[in-house]
């Protein structure tokens, strides 16, 4: 692993870092802050997972979560939403292809080499950070949009690796979206039996979660259409799972939208990973 910046933040220390990826079969660029309270022992991870287009760094700039961390005493890793480089695979459409993983396991050509963002993030980047810093090995998971669905989608499948849950706007039913459909059948194939396990709203309905969720959806979002957020309330309600679903009025997709409701998230993750354990 190779630390390529670092800089002083909220009295804890942001870093972005890059590292060779077996998964992704190319090297892969993550941020983590560190909070303060890192110095005296292992913290709690929150994991933060950008949506199309975006790098590691939207978020970590522009989502003001390091503040928040640094009150609650936990960490954030900020993961790429895709491999990247040459050789890589990509499309012309900013929706997939580079920048758009969308947290899968690509199984047909020319995705199936790199675009491994599911394994990446579930097993190898939480093994490497473990290894790397000062951190508990007890984990939240968020994100927003392509990653939104990323983080419900991997906690609803790995209920034991991830103590707390939530997500803003994210894309809550892509096998019945336009965001969703597209990249689904290009990663995966036209075999629609193999998209849901990567369906937020079906994973909810057949599986639930083991605690509350919580998630924020701009009513104002100019992508309501692509994001289906009946889909997921429709689920809770039918699984009678636990959680808030707040719909923000006058909110839109922007990372203003993330920044704003950002402490919430954090303090939510915090109640639940530092809360004791038995």
């Amino acid at each position: 692993m190779n630390v390529v910046t670092q800089n002083r933040c909220f009295g804890g220390v942001q870093m972005v870092c890059t590292h060779p990826s077996r998964a992704c079969g190319v090297d892969m660029t993550f941020g983590v802050y560190l909070p303060p309270q890192a110095e005296d022992g292992p913290v709690p991870v929150l994991w933060y997972l950008s949506g199309l287009t975006c790098t590691h760094e939207n978020a970590m700039v522009k989502g003001g979560f390091q503040e928040h961390a640094a009150e609650h005493g936990i960490a954030v890793v900020f993961p790429d939403t895709s491999p990247r480089g040459e050789g890589v695979a990509d499309d012309e459409a900013y929706d997939l292809g580079q920048g758009a993983g969308f947290y899968v396991n690509a199984t047909r050509a020319p995705w199936e080499p790199h675009f491994r963002m599911y394994d990446y993030v579930l097993e190898e980047l939480r093994g490497v950070v473990l290894d790397q810093f000062p951190l508990a090995d007890r984990h939240g998971i968020t994100g927003h949009s392509m990653g939104g669905h990323g983080a419900l989608t991997l906690a609803l499948r790995n209920p034991d690796r991830f103590a707390s849950l939530s997500a803003f706007a994210p894309i809550a039913n892509p096998t019945r979206s336009d965001w969703g459909r597209k990249q689904l059948s290009a990663y995966l194939g036209d075999d629609e039996s193999a998209w849901a396990c990567y369906d937020a709203a079906l994973l909810l309905r057949e599986h639930g979660w083991k605690d509350s969720i919580l998630i924020d959806q701009g009513a104002g979002d100019q992508f309501l259409d692509l994001l289906r957020p009946e889909a997921l309330t429709e689920a809770f309600a039918g699984r009678r799972q636990s959680g808030v679903v707040r719909m923000q009025p006058g909110y839109d997709h922007s990372y203003f939208f993330v920044a704003t409701f950002a402490g919430d998230h954090v303090a939510w993750h915090a109640e639940r990973l530092c809360r004791p354990q038995h």
